[in-house]
């Protein structure tokens, strides 16, 4: 596979540094006035609903059965396969009217079955765990913070948690906006976006670092674009080689995967950006109107 080289561009990134970050405060107000207005359609993980097993006549498999219920607006339920014949289906809505259309779809597609237990479930995500992964996660954020203040500047850590805190916003207003279900492997791509946005930021923070003596000839504007062009062929080619088997995914993978892939698409666009502008433009405002010496 051929790899983009920019080695010999020089694109003017900082000059668009102001219009960028006024992209990216739109971006992220509109995504969280999508959350305060609209929410997250959160799965049966989040909200719980109704657990059914069923045994069927003849061998079925997930797939099929998830075909069928997809047909039904009910893409996104959780089914687990005990073997060839017995499986346990778990959906939101508790109606009975709704039981009744599954059961009744399920026989009419894969023949005679048996329902041998319906239960209401409570939520796999409860609020312990809920609480466990915001603790989680704003542990890793003072320990990002505190890796960048040691190795770089502490002001190159205040950037880099912005822009991974951009990204996710960004992502959640995306899922609110069309309504996509919020699930556990949701919190899994997030999680990885994140990673793969701040290995991105980190890798042009640390070509500024590297240039830094260069700061007193060039200033912060320059240093900042030379720094971004250095790196840019890296950036672009670790998202195209990222992108290609997403894309696949979401056209082909059916619609857990699809929407799994969907939170990656978004993930690597909103990441590749902030690596590019958003920590980038951040710094420079920053040492423009407080230099500092270093």
């Amino acid at each position: 596979m051929t790899t983009f080289d920019a080695s010999k561009i020089n694109l003017p990134f900082m000059k668009y540094r102001m219009a960028a970050i006024v992209i990216s405060a739109v971006l992220v107000l509109s995504s969280l006035c999508l959350l305060a207005v609209k929410g997250l359609n959160y799965s049966v993980d989040f909200t719980g609903g109704v657990s059914m097993q069923i045994e069927f006549e003849n061998p079925v498999n997930v797939a099929e059965i998830r075909n069928t219920l997809s047909e039904m607006g009910q893409g996104q339920a959780t089914i687990q396969a005990y073997d060839e014949k017995n499986v346990l289906v778990r959906y939101q809505d508790s109606s009975d009217d709704l039981r009744r259309q599954i059961v009744s779809s399920l026989e009419k597609e894969h023949g005679e079955l048996t329902v041998k237990q319906v239960d209401d479930v409570g939520p796999v995500v409860g609020g312990e765990l809920r609480k466990q992964a915001f603790i989680a996660v704003t542990v890793s954020i003072i320990a990002i913070l505190l890796y960048m203040a040691v190795r770089f500047q502490p002001r190159f850590g205040v950037v880099a948690v912005l822009s991974l805190v951009h990204d996710s916003i960004i992502m959640l207003g995306a899922y609110s906006l069309t309504g996509r279900e919020i699930s556990t492997s949701f919190i899994a791509a997030v999680l990885t976006v994140i990673g793969y946005s701040l290995n991105d930021s980190i890798v042009v923070l640390d070509r500024i670092r590297e240039n830094w003596p260069q700061m007193r000839s060039k200033g912060i504007l320059e240093l900042v674009n030379n720094s971004i062009n250095q790196t840019l062929s890296r950036t672009i080619n670790t998202s195209l080689t990222t992108l290609l088997p997403v894309l696949a995914m979401f056209f082909f993978g059916g619609e857990v995967i699809s929407n799994l892939a969907f939170a990656f698409l978004i993930g690597i666009a909103v990441g590749t950006y902030s690596s590019i502008y958003v920590a980038s433009s951040l710094l420079a405002e920053w040492f423009l109107r407080k230099p500092v010496k270093k």
